[in-house]
């Protein structure tokens, strides 16, 4: 706790600079601890606002809206801390006036976060290189890719110095709460958490999800050893019989264990997986459709795009937006689930 201790020397005024279409679970999580935090110590320990590099109504991804001043304004005080929220959109989010701002207030001594998405803001203003960097799970191929300079890793967040970065979700909890004890006990921390019903506090290098379509804990351990081993040969896929050998099992059990927990066979569930990880590089970053498709581990990229075409029902070209503007809500289609339930229906009709 000593190095952590050092990085925060007291509590402060907290800034939460919000992106548009920033994730409101995400902003409630990094709140919700000092708000208790306050409420159980005898003065109050934290002060918040909230700010954007323009001065109004911010809307997060769920429609509800949040109203932010100026980054810059009278009678505001310098924050200790600044967290950046940042989801939908802010991987091709821009603002000088928001990377100047970071930039001075890094220079001034203040803590910086950068959460989910918001790490991108932290990485365009020049903050993150040769730092270590987390984000949210589904993000971080095209973050890596985007920023080859920064050490990524997927964990819950990570504290590197002054900059921490977190992947989103309720890992907000673990970090603030990480950040309550190193600067007044861990008593304080364990009361806060007991209080939101959160236990246990979970580590930084803490796993941020379960093997992709594991449905529970009674999944097979051959199947989620496949799962592992499917995900981390993205660009180079294992055969079935090639994945089989690497397990020590036999072709035949493992197809109809893995049939069993996911719907789906082992070579669909690999395809899956593939263009799930084409549709973030799409999203996230200019690499060329070629180059995307040979990145995924296909060989040919008509078949990528027609499979990309299937599963998502647009071609890869005009998949460059996770959240087109004109749409009011975001969809992530082709996932195991949507797979699942395309198949009973199909099932259903015959």
């Amino acid at each position: 706790m000593g190095q952590v201790t050092d990085m925060i020397a007291s509590s402060g005024y907290v800034t939460f600079v919000l992106i548009p279409r920033f994730n409101m679970l995400t902003l409630t999580t990094m709140i919700e601890p000092m708000r208790i935090a306050n409420y159980l110590a005898p003065q109050q320990l934290y002060n918040w606002d909230y700010r954007s590099p323009k001065a109004g109504v911010i809307t997060a991804s769920n429609g509800l809206q949040v109203t932010c001043g100026a980054l810059e304004e009278e009678g505001r005080p310098q924050p200790d801390i600044v967290v950046v929220c940042g989801s939908w959109g802010t991987d091709h989010y821009h603002s000088p006036v928001l990377f100047n701002w970071l930039r001075r207030r890094e220079r001034t001594g203040a803590k910086l976060i950068g959460v989910e998405l918001g790490v991108y803001a932290l990485a365009r203003a020049g903050l993150l290189t040769g730092r270590r960097a987390t984000t949210h799970w589904s993000c971080k191929a095209g973050f890596a890719e985007a920023f080859p300079n920064i050490d990524v890793r997927e964990q819950l967040y990570t504290i590197d110095k002054k900059i921490m970065t977190c992947a989103g979700g309720t890992a907000g909890l673990d970090l603030m709460l990480k950040l309550v004890a190193s600067q007044h006990g861990d008593q304080l921390a364990a009361e806060v958490a007991n209080q939101i019903i959160h236990y246990p506090r979970r580590r930084p290098e803490d796993a941020q999800k379960h093997a992709t379509g594991s449905v529970d804990d009674t999944v097979h351990p051959d199947v989620k050893a496949a799962m592992s081993l499917l995900e981390a040969r993205i660009e180079e896929p294992l055969s079935v019989p090639q994945l089989c050998r690497e397990l020590g099992v036999s072709q035949r059990q493992l197809e109809r264990l893995f049939r069993r927990s996911t719907g789906c066979t082992i070579v669909q569930f690999s395809k899956l997986l593939r263009l799930q990880y084409a549709r973030v590089l799409l999203t996230s970053t200019d690499m060329a459709i070629r180059e995307v498709s040979a990145s995924c581990g296909f060989d040919s990229m008509s078949y990528f795009s027609l499979c990309f075409m299937k599963t998502f029902g647009k071609k890869p070209s005009r998949y460059r937006q996770a959240w087109p503007e004109n749409e009011p809500a975001p969809s992530w289609p082709g996932t195991v689930y949507s797979f699942i339930q395309n198949s009973i229906a199909a099932k259903a009709k015959h």
